[in-house]
């Protein structure tokens, strides 16, 4: 059991962003950063409904495209 779970959150191209749990099948997108916390935190204990075997912290990495003229 780890005591922590990291998921990479991205701009969702029509607005808002989606998160990806690293190696977990977990997944949820939210129109604000804070309803994404917010869904994050549901999302783990739907997929974690015993709380001893559930990650007690949740790392957002943040993952953001840029192009830049060469």
């Amino acid at each position: 059991m780890s005591t922590e779970i990291t998921f990479l959150i991205s701009d969702d191209p029509d607005g808002g962003f989606t998160a990806k749990a690293l190696g977990e099948s977990i997944f949820t997108q939210a129109d604000s950063i804070e309803a994404l916390k917010v869904a994050l935190r549901d999302a783990v204990r739907c997929h974690f409904p015993d709380e001893a075997k559930r990650p007690k912290m949740i790392r957002l990495h943040w993952v953001r495209d840029e192009v830049i003229a060469a």
